[in-house]
C-alpha cells in the first residue's frame, strides 16, 4: 500500500574523502547497490546534482567532448545535451530543464543526494483488489489506440479512430475495425481521449458518433492546449465534454474510477490514464514519452502502451548533408531497437500482470507516400512481447481487431484458453483498401481558395501565428504530390528575427531551413489555422536545414502553440477588396 505523504529518499551517499576529491565541473557517480547513475556539478563551493537520465527517452549522459568549458554532458541515445551548470538542455536549444536533486552535507562533511517524492496520487483512498467474476471485466481491441472496456455494467472506450485518415492524409488504419464499431461507441458510458493528435482525436469518427449520440460523455485532461481546441471549427456537435484535473480520482460508480495523468516531456498536450475497477488497475500510457514524469504504479493488472515508432517526419522527410538513404535506414533501425528496449525495460520495472502493445497500428497507404511506407519501418509487437517474456514473467497480448481479453480469467489462470477470445475464423484483420477520395477532396478544396489569390496572405498568416524574435530564416515552397514546385504556387522566405519576408537571404549569420510542402495540405492548414503536426507527422513535407540543428522553439510553436482561433480571413479578404485586386507576383514561382 502506498503512502499519501511526501517522502524523502536518499539516493547516494559520499564519504568525506569522496567529497574532498570532487573535481571542479562535472563528476559522474553510480550507486553500486541500486545501479542508478548521478551527476554532480561543482563550481567553487556550490554543488548541483541530478539523475543521470535524459529527460527525452531515459538515455545515459556521458562527457561531451565538444564542450571545452566542461559544463555539458551528451545523451548516448539522441545526442541531447545538458548544461549541468544551469540544468538546462542546450540541444535542443531553449527547450527543457533537468529536475534537480537536493544536496545535503552532514556534520562530518560527507554528502547526501536526496529526492523529495510527492505522494503518488493513485495511492489516495487505496482499495484492495476483489475477485472478479468471469466476464465481469472484458477488454476488446478495436483499432490502433482504441480499446472498448466492459467494467461491470459500465463501458468505457479509449481514443476512437475508426475511419478516415490522421495527420492530413499521411496515416491510415492498418487494421480493419470490427463491423459493429459504431454500435460499440454508441453504447459507451464514457470515452477518454488522451490528446489532440488526430490518430486519437479523430473528427471523422466523432462526427459519425455525434450523429447518433451528441451527448455521450467524453473525458480529457486539463492540458495547456485544450484537447478539443478545434471543436467549433470541426463542425462536430458534441455537447458533453468534461475537462478533468490531473492526478485526482474521478468516481464513475461504486466500483469504477479513473485518474488522468500528464506527460513529463509534453505536459502541454499529452496525457495517460489509470482505470481502476474493484481495486484492479489498468494503466494506459498511450503516446507519453515520460508518462507522469516516469513515476507510475507497479504491479497493475493490465498495462498498455505505444511501441511501434515511426510517428515523426524525422528522418525520412529530411535530405541534404548526412541524410543519405543509408544513414536514414541505419538510424531508423537503431532507433526502433532503442525504443523496443526502452519499452521492455519499462514493463520489466513496472511488472504488470499483463502487457499489451498498441497505438502503433497505422500505415502510410496513400500511393503518393510509397517511399515513406517502404522506409518508415515499425516495431513488431511480437518482437517486443518476446523481449518482455525473456526478461520477466509478464503475460503479453498482441491484439487483433475484435479480440477480447477477460481480465478475471487471465488473473486467475493465464493459461485458460478462454482468457483471450480471438475474432472468429475468417475475420478480416488488415485493411486492403481505404476510402481516400472524400478526405482528399476536403484538402483539395483549399487549393483554389480566394485567400491565395492575394500574396499578402503570407504576411497575414505568419503575423497571426505570432512567432518572431528568433534568428531563423525559412524558405517555404508549395509543391505537387512529388515535392516538385507547384506550377503557380508560392515560394517565399520568412525571416523570423523581425518577421519580414525578404526577396533573398539576409547578409547576417543565420540558421536556415527549407520546407517543401504539398500544396493541398499547407493551404488547408493555413486556411483553417491548424497545427503543423498535420504537415510534419503526416509526412507532407520535405526538409533541409543548415546547420543541422533542431529548432525546438520554432517547431514547438507551430506544432502546439499557435493561436486557438483561426486567422480572420473574412476581414482579410474585405481589406483586399478595398485595396483593389493587388495580386502581386513577387512570391509566386513560375
Amino acid at each position: 500500500m502506498g503512502s499519501t505523504e511526501q517522502t524523502t529518499e536518499i539516493l547516494l551517499c559520499l564519504s568525506p574523502v569522496e567529497v574532498a576529491n570532487l573535481k571542479e565541473g562535472i563528476n559522474f557517480f553510480r550507486n553500486k547497490s541500486t545501479g542508478k547513475d548521478y551527476i554532480l556539478y561543482k563550481s567553487k563551493s556550490r554543488l548541483r546534482a541530478c539523475k543521470n537520465v535524459c529527460k527525452h527517452q531515459g538515455g545515459l549522459f556521458i562527457k561531451d567532448i565538444e564542450d571545452l568549458a566542461g559544463r555539458s554532458v551528451r545523451c548516448t541515445k539522441h545526442n541531447w545535451k545538458l548544461d549541468v551548470s544551469t540544468m538546462k538542455y542546450i540541444n535542443p536549444p531553449e527547450s527543457f530543464c533537468q529536475d534537480e536533486l537536493v544536496v545535503e552535507m552532514d556534520e562530518n562533511n560527507g554528502l547526501l543526494l536526496l529526492e523529495l517524492n510527492p505522494p503518488n496520487p493513485w495511492d489516495s483512498e487505496p482499495r484492495s483488489p476483489e475477485e472478479l467474476d468471469f466476464g465481469e471485466v472484458q477488454i476488446t481491441y478495436l483499432t490502433h489506440a482504441c480499446m472498448d472496456l466492459k467494467l461491470g455494467d459500465k463501458r468505457m472506450v479509449f481514443d476512437p479512430w475508426l475511419i478516415g485518415p490522421a495527420f492530413a492524409r499521411g496515416w491510415w488504419l492498418l487494421h480493419e475495425p470490427p463491423s459493429d464499431w459504431l454500435e460499440r461507441l454508441c453504447q459507451a458510458d464514457l470515452i477518454y481521449i488522451s490528446h489532440l493528435h488526430s490518430d486519437h482525436l479523430s473528427y471523422p469518427t466523432l462526427k459519425k458518433l455525434a450523429g447518433r449520440r451528441p451527448d455521450i460523455p467524453i473525458y480529457v485532461g486539463n492540458t495547456e492546449r485544450p484537447v478539443f481546441w478545434n471543436l467549433n471549427q470541426s463542425g462536430v456537435q458534441l455537447t458533453n465534454i468534461n475537462v478533468v484535473p490531473f492526478g485526482i480520482w474521478q468516481q464513475v460508480d461504486k466500483n469504477l474510477r479513473f485518474m488522468i495523468l500528464m506527460d513529463g516531456v509534453h505536459p502541454e498536450m499529452d496525457t495517460c490514464i489509470i482505470v481502476e475497477y474493484k481495486g484492479h488497475k489498468i494503466l494506459n500510457t498511450v503516446d507519453c514519452t515520460r508518462p507522469n514524469g516516469g513515476r507510475l504504479p507497479t504491479k497493475v493488472a493490465l498495462m498498455m502502451s505505444d511501441f511501434a515508432g515511426g510517428a515523426s517526419g524525422f528522418p525520412m522527410t529530411f535530405s541534404g548533408g548526412k541524410f543519405t538513404e543509408e544513414w536514414k535506414a541505419q538510424f531508423i533501425k537503431t532507433e526502433r531497437k532503442k525504443l523496443l528496449n526502452y519499452k521492455a525495460q519499462l514493463v520489466k520495472n513496472l511488472q504488470p500482470r499483463i502487457y499489451c502493445p498498441f497505438a502503433g497500428y497505422f500505415v502510410e497507404s496513400h500511393p503518393s507516400d510509397k517511399y515513406i511506407k517502404e522506409t518508415n519501418t515499425k516495431n513488431d509487437p511480437k518482437e517486443l512481447n518476446n523481449l518482455i517474456k525473456k526478461n520477466s514473467d509478464v503475460i503479453t497480448w498482441t491484439p487483433r481487431p475484435g479480440a477480447t481479453l477477460d481480465l478475471g480469467r487471465m488473473l486467475k489462470d493465464p493459461t485458460d484458453s478462454k482468457g483471450i477470445i480471438e475474432p472468429p475464423e475468417g475475420t478480416k484483420i488488415y485493411k486492403d483498401s481505404w476510402d481516400f477520395e472524400p478526405y482528399l477532396e476536403i484538402l483539395n478544396a483549399a487549393v483554389g481558395d480566394e485567400i491565395f489569390l492575394h500574396s499578402s496572405w503570407i504576411k497575414e498568416y505568419f503575423t497571426w501565428a505570432g512567432f518572431k524574435d528568433y534568428n531563423l530564416v525559412v524558405r517555404m515552397i508549395e509543391t505537387d504530390e512529388d515535392f516538385n514546385p507547384f506550377p503557380g504556387g508560392y515560394d517565399y522566405l520568412v525571416d523570423f528575427l523581425d518577421l519580414s519576408f525578404p526577396k533573398e537571404r539576409p547578409q547576417r549569420e543565420h540558421p536556415y531551413e527549407e520546407i517543401r510542402t504539398r500544396v493541398d495540405v499547407i493551404r488547408h492548414v493555413v486556411k483553417n489555422g491548424l497545427l503543423w503536426d498535420e504537415l510534419y507527422i503526416g509526412f507532407q513535407t520535405r526538409l533541409q536545414r543548415d546547420p543541422d540543428i533542431y529548432h525546438h522553439l520554432f517547431w514547438n510553436h507551430f506544432q502546439i502553440k499557435l493561436p486557438l482561433t483561426p486567422p480572420n480571413w473574412r476581414s482579410f479578404l474585405t481589406c483586399c477588396e478595398q485595396n483593389g485586386p493587388g495580386i502581386s507576383q513577387e512570391c509566386k514561382t513560375t
